[in-house]
């Protein structure tokens, strides 16, 4: 591989990822922009506080998509898994920290799961499951993503082994957890007491 090639695709993957999709989303629909209500997180989870099921719908599928697509133009062109999963962790940088929006952006669990299901559908599979389940369990989103979040790196292991993938794979997971740091300290604060009466 001529050693320019990588470099340009990570750079492709980057600018990818950044397509703020919930800022495109909502302005194609005439909703309000995603970063002025709510979290103020542009992803599909704030969207569908619009009442739009269908904006927050395409939001999801855009962010996913652009993390597969990613992973899916790198296999055509001829990369190896390592320089793949590399792609990977451009496009999901490029969410987080949008060149479109100021080097901000969302919290990158839509286009994780596209990128972990591009690369290897086991693992994503495997991370989508523990999401769900987290989900169900407490319909909290948050809760869904730090679940998965924590168990990515072990999955990871077990399926793809060590090297440079599973070391992708878990700094995507390292940032994902950091951008829900909020959600986690707040539920390890002590419940705050009620005033006596």
């Amino acid at each position: 591989m001529p050693p320019f090639v990588l470099p340009l695709a990570l750079t492709l993957a980057y600018l990818i990822g950044s397509v703020p999709f919930a800022v495109v989303v909502s302005r194609a629909m005439a909703l309000p922009d995603p970063r002025s209500f709510g979290s103020g997180n542009p992803g599909a989870t704030n969207v569908m506080r619009t009442g739009s099921r269908k904006a927050a719908a395409l939001t999801l599928l855009g962010d996913a998509g652009k993390g597969a697509l990613v992973v899916v133009l790198g296999r055509l062109a001829g990369l190896d898994a390592d320089a793949l999963a590399l792609c990977g962790v451009a496009a999901f940088v490029g969410h987080v920290f949008s060149v479109f929006l100021g080097f901000k952006g969302g919290k990158g669990v839509a286009t994780a799961a596209g990128v972990l299901l591009a690369l290897d559908p086991r693992l994503g599979a495997a991370v989508c499951t523990v999401w769900l389940a987290a989900f169900m369990a407490t319909r909290i989103s948050a809760a869904g993503a730090i679940s998965a979040g924590l168990a990515t790196p072990a999955l990871a292991w077990l399926l793809l082994g060590p090297g440079v993938s599973w070391a992708a794979v878990t700094a995507i997971s390292a940032v994902m957890l950091g951008r829900h740091q909020s959600n986690i300290r707040q539920w390890l604060s002590p419940p705050r007491q009620r005033p006596e009466k």
